[in-house]
């Protein structure tokens, strides 16, 4: 990677800092984001260690009562981006969203511990029981019934806003009548033609409502809320996330968090067959209200090699499906399967690729002895933002640039990329 590259990686996350915090990118996120931040943390570790705890202790400082730690931290209000904290209501301090984000803190978390030393020890003592309290969270909040399997309340939660993935979920929202007219803001920075639908929007927004007329009650949205689906990337991360919280638990000598954290291994590796669709030979999500899967191979679906999830039967049926889509993409990893109809190359998660999702992609596949196609991810990684530059996701096909420039996790990744080989990364 040339130095020019690394500087100006470097370079962004610096511009995106807002005093200890990292915006994912100007004007589009204006905001903290849970996993964006997550991800800058990162990125800073390779070359201001401090800064990239402050990233880390600055987002648990918005972790609610109850473990949550929201998807956005909305340190102040800014017009350029909807839905704001008038929308959400939190009533936190700082005010924040009412829903949750992927949980790779604990993966980052540990991977700066591994590469640090006694410093970065001890600032991890500080935010462990923080990571605990949002894992306990996850697995009651989003698993009330102690099924082993995780849900997600809105798109949003996943990370992966509009992926086919919740097309039939979303189906099943009946849009609020008196949501009221409002102003996306989204569209006014970015191509609508790469950007959410309308109609799309007036959903997760009325399960917002939901939300908020509820006054956030967890239990209450998860168990009668317009929407509840299984999700493999959430699922996979937290199982990745817990392997590596339960590694910290050892190094600090938490033995009483590290059998409870061993418990919820246990229960999300049980868990995992239940998002197996024999009809697309992938984990799948599966909506939790009507049992209907999902039928397509996502980005979050390979996923399980990060997770170590899955039978022998299941893996090499996964590696053969892998395999197909990067042959039919010139930059991997698509967030959609070229080959299905719903594939969109230039429509945020409906098709493009994300170079955060490669990272765990890429560090799966080489742990479990795909070498060959993890060294593929991470040069097409490497190529992408050579072509284009930094931008928020990519064009599978031509490798266009997508989104919000000058992004945050993209230079972050980027960073990461420059001094790990393959498959060492955190996520």
């Amino acid at each position: 990677m040339p130095n020019s590259a690394v500087s100006e990686a470097i370079e962004i996350l610096r511009a995106n800092d807002r005093g200890g915090y990292t915006i994912p990118t100007a004007r589009l996120y204006p905001y903290q984001w849970n996993w964006d931040s997550a991800f800058a943390a990162l990125g800073f570790s390779y070359f201001d260690r401090a800064r990239a705890w402050r990233e880390l202790d600055l987002l648990f400082e918005a972790q609610w009562a109850d473990g949550m730690v929201p998807h956005i931290v909305f340190r102040r209000n800014d017009p350029d981006y909807f839905p704001g904290p008038a929308i959400w209501q939190s009533g936190t301090e700082p005010q924040s969203s009412g829903i949750s984000q992927p949980p790779v803190a604990a993966s980052i978390v540990h991977d700066m511990v591994v590469r640090g030393g006694v410093a970065d020890l001890n600032r991890a003592r500080a935010l462990f029981p923080k990571l605990v309290d949002w894992h306990r969270w996850y697995l009651a909040a989003r698993d009330p019934d102690g099924t082993g399997v995780i849900g997600i309340v809105h798109p949003w939660e996943s990370g992966r806003d509009n992926c086919p993935d919740w097309d039939s979920g979303m189906a099943g929202v009946t849009i609020a009548p008196d949501l009221g007219p409002y102003h996306r803001r989204d569209t006014d920075h970015v191509d609508p033609a790469e950007r959410p639908s309308t109609e799309q929007y007036d959903r997760y927004l009325t399960m917002v409502k939901f939300g908020r007329d509820c006054r956030w009650n967890q239990a209450e949205i998860a168990r009668n809320g317009p929407f509840f689906m299984a999700d493999p990337g959430i699922h996979f991360i937290l199982t990745r996330a817990n392997r590596d919280l339960l590694a910290l638990a050892d190094r600090l000598g938490e033995a009483e968090a590290a059998a409870e954290i061993g418990d919820w291994i246990a229960r999300l590796e049980a868990g995992a067959g239940a998002l197996w669709n024999p009809a697309v030979n992938a984990f799948c999500a599966k909506d939790l209200r009507s049992g209907t899967f999902s039928d397509g191979l996502t980005n979050a679906s390979v996923l399980a090699w990060y997770a170590g999830a899955g039978t022998a039967h299941q893996q090499e049926a996964m590696l053969a499906e892998t395999r197909r889509i990067l042959d039919r993409v010139e930059y991997a990893f698509p967030s959609w399967d070229p080959d299905h109809p719903a594939f969109e190359a230039r429509r945020y998660w409906r098709g493009p690729v994300w170079l955060v999702m490669n990272a765990m992609i890429a560090r799966g596949l080489a742990e479990c002895g795909h070498g060959d196609l993890a060294r593929r991810i991470d040069a097409d990684g490497i190529r992408l933002t050579d072509l284009s530059g930094f931008w928020e996701y990519f064009d599978p096909l031509i490798g266009a640039g997508l989104g919000g420039p000058a992004f945050t996790w993209t230079a972050a990744i980027r960073i990461a990329l420059a001094h790990d080989a393959t498959g060492k990364r955190a996520a």
